[in-house]
C-alpha cells in the first residue's frame, strides 16, 4: 500500500497595492495550487507598518511549506527576513516595478512561471546578506549611485516602461561627485579611495538582465564587493559598454570578496537594500550568512546563474495555469 503523502501547505504574503486586481490574483493562484494537488493557500496582506517580516514569520508559525512572496522587493525583501534559518522555502510571485531578485531567477514579471517554479519544488539554498541592524538581503546592498538612481525614480515611470525607467534616473546624478569611502574586508586593512558607488552582492545581475559581477555565486558563502570609480561621462559610457557587452573585466571596477563587508564614508550617503531604498547612512556593515534561505529555483539547482531553465519553466506554468482554465 503506498502512503498518502499530505498536500502542501503554502501561504500568499501579498502587498495589496503591487496587485492590480487581489480578486483575480488570489483566484488564478488558488486554482493553480489546487490543480497541482495544493491545499489552499493562507493569504496574509502587508501594510505600511508590516511589510512581510511578520506575516512571513506568522505562515511559519502556521506550519507551511512555501511562502509566496507577492510584491516589490520591498516585500520580498522583508519576507526573506521572516524566513532566514528556517526550513520553509520562499517563492517569488513578482507584483512590483523592481523585483531584482525576480530578475537574477530570469521570471521577470511572469506569475505562471513563478508558480510553477514553486509547483515544481526545486529548492536551493542561499546566503543571505545581514546588516548590523539585523536586515538582510538575497541580491545587493548598495551605498551611493545605485541609491540614487533609485531614489530618482519615479514609480510611475517603472510601472510605465518597467526597468528602462532607471535609465532616466541614472542619468540626473552621472555628474554626482565621487566621495571618500573605506572598505575593509573581512581582516584585511581597509581600502582607500574615491568611489561612485559601493555594491556588496550576493548575486552578480543588475535590472535588464546586465551581468556585473560574473563570479558572484549566491551560495558559496562569501560576499563579492564591487567599488565603482568612474569620474567623467567617457568613463561611465566605457564602464555601461563592458557591461553591455558582457565583459568579465569592467573598466574603473574594483572587487573584492569577503564574508564581512564595512563601507565607511565621512557624510551620509543613500543607501538600498535589494533595490528598496533604505535611510541614508555614513557605514554599510554586512556580514554572510551562509545557506541561510531556502528559495524555489528554476531547474538545474546547481547552476552559479539562477535563471537556467527560467524559460522553460514560464512554458510549463502557462501550461498549468491553463489547465486550470479549461479542466477535463
Amino acid at each position: 500500500m503506498q502512503k498518502q503523502t499530505a498536500p502542501v501547505r503554502s501561504a500568499v504574503v501579498v502587498n495589496p497595492t503591487k496587485v492590480a486586481d487581489l480578486d483575480d490574483l488570489r483566484t488564478a493562484v488558488d486554482a493553480t495550487l489546487a490543480e497541482a494537488g495544493w491545499a489552499a493557500p493562507i493569504w496574509l496582506e502587508t501594510t505600511v507598518a508590516e511589510p512581510g517580516r511578520t506575516q512571513a514569520r506568522d505562515a511559519v508559525a502556521a506550519g507551511v511549506d512555501v511562502v509566496f512572496a507577492c510584491g516589490g522587493d520591498g516585500t520580498v525583501m522583508s519576507c526573506v527576513a521572516g524566513l532566514v534559518g528556517t526550513d520553509v522555502a520562499l517563492a517569488i510571485l513578482p507584483a512590483g516595478t523592481g523585483n531584482l531578485l525576480a530578475a537574477n531567477l530570469g521570471l521577470s514579471t511572469d506569475l505562471a512561471a513563478g508558480l510553477e517554479v514553486a509547483v515544481e519544488r526545486q529548492t536551493r539554498r542561499l546566503d543571505v546578506g545581514r546588516l548590523d541592524d539585523e536586515r538582510c538581503f538575497v541580491v545587493m546592498a548598495g551605498m551611493g549611485f545605485d541609491a540614487s538612481m533609485l531614489a530618482a525614480t519615479s514609480e510611475q515611470a517603472k510601472a510605465r516602461i518597467g526597468w528602462p525607467a532607471y535609465v532616466a534616473g541614472a542619468v540626473r546624478h552621472l555628474r554626482d561627485r565621487p566621495v571618500p569611502v573605506r572598505v575593509q574586508i573581512d581582516d584585511q586593512p581597509p581600502v582607500r579611495t574615491r568611489a561612485r558607488t559601493v555594491l556588496v552582492a550576493n548575486v552578480g545581475r543588475l535590472q535588464g538582465g546586465m551581468t556585473l559581477l560574473a563570479d558572484a555565486e549566491p551560495d558559496d558563502g562569501l560576499l563579492d564587493v564591487a567599488v565603482l570609480t568612474p569620474r567623467t561621462l567617457r568613463h561611465w559610457l566605457a564602464l555601461a559598454w563592458a557591461l553591455v557587452r558582457g565583459r568579465r573585466r569592467v573598466p574603473r571596477m574594483q572587487v573584492y570578496r569577503g564574508r564581512e563587508v564595512s563601507v565607511m564614508s565621512d557624510r551620509d550617503q543613500p543607501r538600498e537594500l535589494d533595490g528598496d531604498l533604505i535611510e541614508p547612512g555614513a557605514t554599510l556593515r554586512v556580514t554572510v550568512q551562509p545557506a541561510a534561505l531556502l528559495l524555489c529555483v528554476p531547474r538545474p539547482a546547481d547552476d552559479p546563474d539562477l535563471s537556467v531553465d527560467a524559460g522553460a519553466a514560464a512554458r510549463r506554468g502557462a501550461a498549468l495555469v491553463e489547465r486550470t482554465r479549461h479542466p477535463r
